[in-house]
C-alpha cells in the first residue's frame, strides 16, 4: 500500500478516523506550514505517521469524556509505564530519535518498544496503535 496523508480543510473527525481506517499514515490540515508538510512527507515515507497536533488534542479530549465499552480482552499483555509513555509520544507525531532524544534512550530500545507495543495491542502500526490505545484508555 503506497503511504498516504490526507491534506484538507476540513478539521473532520469522521473524516480523519475514515481516513485511518482506509490506511492513510497521516492526516493534516491545509493550514499546516511548509516545513511540517515536509517533515510529514519524510516521516510517512520512512514508514511513521503524522496527525496534526491541534487534530490530535483535540481527539484525546474527546475521547477523555466518552464512555468507552469494557474491554473483551481481559487478561491480555498490559502496556509496562515505559511503554505508556513512548505510546503518548508517538501520539505527537514524534519519531523514534524524537521520543529516544527525550526519554535519553538509544533509538534501537524506543523501536524495541514500539514493537512491543504493536503485539501487546494487536495491531500492525503506529496510527493504529494510537487509536487502540485511546479506545482502551492507555492515553
Amino acid at each position: 500500500m503506497t503511504p498516504t496523508i490526507l491534506l484538507t480543510t476540513f478539521d473532520d473527525d469522521s473524516a480523519l478516523l475514515n481516513g485511518i481506517r482506509l490506511g492513510a499514515k497521516g492526516y493534516l490540515l491545509k493550514d499546516v506550514s511548509l516545513a511540517k508538510l515536509t517533515e510529514a512527507i519524510r516521516l510517512v515515507a520512512n514508514g511513521g505517521t503524522m496527525i496534526s497536533p491541534a487534530v490530535t488534542e483535540r481527539l484525546l479530549r474527546g475521547l477523555k469524556n466518552a464512555q468507552l465499552p469494557a474491554s473483551p480482552d481481559y487478561g491480555e499483555e498490559r502496556l509496562t509505564l515505559r511503554e505508556t509513555e513512548i505510546l503518548r509520544l508517538m501520539t505527537g507525531g514524534y519519531s523514534n530519535r524524537e521520543i529516544a532524544s527525550a526519554l535519553q534512550l538509544s533509538e534501537g530500545t524506543v523501536k524495541n518498544h514500539v514493537s512491543n507495543i504493536l503485539g501487546k495491542l494487536g495491531v500492525r502500526d503506529r496510527t493504529r496503535a494510537v487509536l487502540k490505545a485511546i479506545e482502551r484508555g492507555y492515553i
